[in-house]
């Protein structure tokens, strides 16, 4: 199988060296999953971009984060796993908070609701339970929010299968593993 390195700023193109100068002032680095996505500056400045337009959408970062745990759990990506993780922590989460999200559950109704959905949406390729979509409605979610989910989903579906692909080196600290557990 072909070796992907993640590419310096010298590597990629004069379009994505001013996004990767952008993302150094606004992070501090340029996460290696953002790296390698800069092969393509096309790919990079529209995921960046539809990633901004969906933090203003019907989830909260803490919301957010916890869709991104519980997809990168089913789609196997250890390194959004790990960012998400860290990320999660700083908006609040505990270590078994974090454990939790992944599979696809919260001691928090409305988590449980989005999580659950996430979930259930991503192992079954966009299908959803009626038991879920309801208990998504049920937290007070309306249609647009659920729009909103789909969206995480797909832009955690993104960078997960860029991860799952390159297998590039992982720059947060590893999450922990877990046990898939049946859930009632």
């Amino acid at each position: 199988m072909r070796t992907f390195e993640v590419p310096s700023r010298d590597q990629v193109s004069p379009e994505a060296q001013g996004i990767f100068d952008n993302l150094q002032k606004q992070v501090g680095m340029v996460p290696n999953l953002y790296a390698t996505i800069g092969y393509s500056a096309n790919a990079l400045g529209s995921y960046l971009a539809f990633q901004g337009a969906q933090a203003k959408g019907a989830f909260n970062a803490k919301e957010r984060e916890a869709v991104f745990l519980a997809v990168s759990q089913v789609n196997g990506c250890a390194y959004c796993q790990a960012a998400h993780t860290a990320l999660g922590k700083m908006n609040g989460f505990t270590e078994e908070e974090t454990i939790e999200l992944r599979q696809g559950r919260s001691d928090n109704a409305k988590l449980n609701a989005i999580v659950a959905l996430a979930k259930d949406v991503t192992e079954n390729r966009g299908v959803a339970s009626e038991d879920k979509v309801e208990a998504f409605f049920a937290q007070g979610y309306d249609n647009g929010a659920l729009i909103d989910l789909l969206a995480l989903v797909a832009d955690k579906t993104f960078a997960n299968y860029v991860h799952n692909l390159t297998q590039i080196t992982i720059d947060f600290p590893e999450a922990k593993p877990i046990e898939e557990l049946e859930l009632v």
